[in-house]
Parts: C-alpha cells; sequence; structure tokens
C-alpha cells in the first residue's frame, strides 16, 4: 500500500488535479471524481462521489432500506474493476481497497475537542483568585467565548440537517502489462442510475491530463 500512497502524493501535486480537488467541494450532484496515478507497474486510484450519487439521499440514514442502500453501495465501491473495466490485455487486479461514506459531522470532530479543551482552560481561571480584577476581566472573556462557541456550534448543528454525504474510495491495484491500459469502460454508470459524469484526472510519468467521462460516453480513451 505504500506505493499507492505516493501515487496518491503525485496526484495532489499537479495544479490542475488540486484545483479539481477544490471544486468538488461545491458538491455537485451527478458529478464525481476519480484521479488516477500510473507508476510502472502500479495504479492507485481514487473515487469521491456525492451520496445522491450513490444511493438516491444525503440524509442521515436511519430505517433499513437507508442502511441496505448503503452497505450494498459500499459492496459494489469495493470492487473497483467491475465499476471501472481496465484493458483485459493489461492484466489488472486489485491489490487493496476501500470504501467508505464520509459525513460533514465527521470533519467537526477536531472542533469538538478544540471546544472541550478551551472549557478545561476556563474552569482553571475560576479556581485562582489572586488576581481578581484581572480574573474577572478573563472570565468575562472566556464566558464570551463560550458562548460564542455554543452560538457557532448551534448554528454548525442546523446546518448539519441540511449536509452532504460523499462516498470515498481508494483503490491500489497491479498491472501485469501496464502499456496494455489503453481505455477503461465506466460500468459505474449502470450500477449508480444517478450518476451523470465523472472528472477524471490522470497523472502520469508524461504529466498530468484531465477528462470528461459521461454516461452517454462512458469509455475513457487513457492514449498516454
Amino acid at each position: 500500500m505504500k506505493n499507492a500512497l505516493s501515487l496518491f502524493a503525485l496526484i495532489a501535486a499537479f495544479p490542475a488535479v488540486a484545483e479539481e480537488t477544490r471544486q468538488l467541494d461545491a458538491h455537485e450532484h451527478g458529478v464525481g471524481t476519480l484521479n488516477i496515478a500510473i507508476d510502472g507497474a502500479e495504479v492507485a486510484m481514487e473515487f469521491h462521489a456525492p451520496g445522491a450519487d450513490i444511493v438516491g439521499f444525503e440524509y442521515e440514514a436511519s430505517g433499513a432500506a437507508d442502511l441496505t442502500a448503503i452497505e450494498t453501495a459500499l459492496a459494489a465501491l469495493n470492487a473497483p474493476l467491475e465499476l471501472f473495466a481496465m484493458s483485459s490485455a493489461a492484466g489488472c487486479v486489485v491489490n487493496n481497497a476501500r470504501a467508505e461514506l464520509e459525513t460533514e459531522g465527521e470533519h467537526e470532530d477536531h472542533d469538538d475537542h478544540d471546544d472541550h479543551d478551551d472549557d478545561d482552560h476556563h474552569e482553571d481561571h475560576e479556581d485562582h483568585e489572586d488576581h481578581d480584577d484581572h480574573e474577572e476581566h478573563e472570565d468575562h472573556d472566556d464566558h464570551e467565548d463560550h458562548d460564542a462557541h455554543a452560538h457557532d456550534e448551534d448554528h454548525e448543528d442546523h446546518g448539519d440537517d441540511a449536509g452532504h454525504t460523499e462516498f470515498h474510495a481508494e483503490y491500489a491495484l497491479s498491472c501485469s502489462s501496464a502499456d496494455a491500459l489503453s481505455e477503461i469502460t465506466f460500468r459505474y454508470f449502470d450500477a449508480f442510475p444517478n450518476a451523470e459524469e465523472v472528472e477524471v484526472q490522470l497523472v502520469t510519468s508524461n504529466g498530468a491530463q484531465a477528462f470528461e467521462v459521461t454516461r452517454a460516453t462512458p469509455v475513457l480513451d487513457l492514449d498516454r
């Protein structure tokens, strides 16, 4: 997996790829992204798609049907060669595959930890009364900061109700005849009817290229 991680780092190093990654934050329904890095016989792939494209919803799953839909989707995403069929002559096999469902709340866990530390700091100030005037001023500031944090958290919690979810997958493959890897057929569109387009970034020893693969034209000609 170490080789795959170095390939993912290579992907991020290219400005065009980084720009596409930033654009994904806009979370456009119907559009996913697939980053591909090829180094000799090693192929690394990183895939992102909105939850709506994969399972048809982005709210927090609660019912059995929703949970089953997510499990089925993750199982499909863990079989990359079924979704992104590579030239058979290339002899590609999957060495590692990992798929997960990400939510906005998962990225706020660190913020919650920081807020907890701020509260502990506030309590420490209250324990010392040697400088009453100084402490009273700091306690007042800390109280205002705490109220500000609480207000921000309430706002964020409200936003989470309409938050986005995203499926993320990473794949590490090896190809016995990588030079024969001339095209990728996106059966992904057959598996997920809500998907309409995939923005592809390809990084090889020759540089970086960008492609758009759509439901109407689901074959990517690598032509590298």
